[in-house]
């Protein structure tokens, strides 16, 4: 590795690489921090390899289950923040000379988008735009859809299903995440690399409400009928209820945390609709507010090498 320099340092690297590692030490693991900061996992890996090259040092400790901040990196992560506050002083206190844009945005969405990925992305907007009076509205997909075309909310931001209609409204791909299977340790799945829905379906399938009509549809296909013996409001719960030996769930990779990684088995699902593909609503026909129009620029903002990753 080269030796730390500090004006190559500011000359080589962004504000979103240092926001970047600090995920990474935060959720330790830089595929969640890449989920975190909606950017591919192997950019993010080479971001954070490249922040190391420019440092001299090994920033991050990497082990079988995950990343924690070698001594030097502990070192960078105190100062990266420390970067971030002064940033956010900067900006309340420049907004502070102008009114700046102001009114409501109601924002409706679903748990599984507002946990892993829309708050801190609200949280920012809210400072960027401190005159703005946020509501969130936590709905389930269908529910977010109609919001949205009734002119309830002024935008959603949903997970697509076939079953959904959306005739009322205007749609743009946010992002994509997948659905992973979790089962208990040393259950009879929990060797294998992918398992089908057709080998959950004969287990205790632990539902989450809002994901019980996309796993009746899938049973159909198989000429099943999906009656699941546990049905729950969250994925703590349901993930709970799996290491406790009750049964298997299925649930977005990003929603189970890496604590978790060493008391229950995450296996990859391997169906086409594991995929979920995450979209942002608008009121068809309707002209977008300048509001609902700058967070949904930001919602879109994306690094400019993923495209490449």
């Amino acid at each position: 590795m080269s030796t730390f320099n500090r004006l190559h340092l500011i000359r080589q690297v962004d504000l979103f690489t240092l926001k970047l590692f600090v995920s990474a030490v935060e959720e330790q693991q830089i595929g969640l921090a890449a989920i975190r900061e909606n950017i591919a996992a192997s950019t993010a890996t080479k971001r954070i390899q490249d922040l190391e090259d420019i440092a001299g040092i090994k920033l991050l400790e990497r082990g079988p289950k995950g990343v924690v901040p070698s001594p030097a990196g502990a070192v960078l992560v105190r100062y990266i923040r420390r970067i971030f506050e002064n940033l956010d002083d900067m900006r309340a206190e420049v907004a502070s000379f102008t009114e700046g844009m102001r009114g409501e945005l109601a924002i409706a969405s679903a748990r599984t988008i507002i946990v892993p990925f829309i708050a801190r992305e609200l949280g920012d907007f809210k400072r960027e735009y401190p005159l703005v009076d946020l509501v969130v509205r936590e709905m389930e997909n269908a529910d977010i859809v109609h919001a949205v075309a009734r002119g309830e909310a002024d935008a959603g931001v949903f997970a697509a299903s076939h079953e959904l209609d959306l005739g009322g409204v205007d749609v743009t791909p946010y992002r994509t995440d997948r659905l992973i299977a979790v089962v208990p340790q040393g259950h009879r799945l929990s060797t294998r690399t992918s398992v089908s829905f057709a080998d959950l379906l004969p287990e205790n399938l632990i539902a989450v409400n809002a994901m019980q009509s996309a796993l009746r549809v899938a049973a159909r296909r198989l000429g099943a009928e999906f009656e699941p013996p546990y049905t729950v409001s969250s994925a703590g719960v349901a993930v709970s209820l799996v290491e406790a030996g009750l049964g298997v769930t299925i649930q977005p990779e990003c929603l189970v945390s890496h604590e978790l990684f060493g008391r229950v088995t995450v296996v990859e699902l391997a169906e086409p609709w594991a995929v979920r593909h995450i979209h942002i609503a608008t009121a068809r026909g309707r002209e977008v507010n300048p509001i609902a129009a700058a967070l949904i620029r930001q919602l879109l903002d994306r690094p400019r090498d993923e495209a490449a990753a």
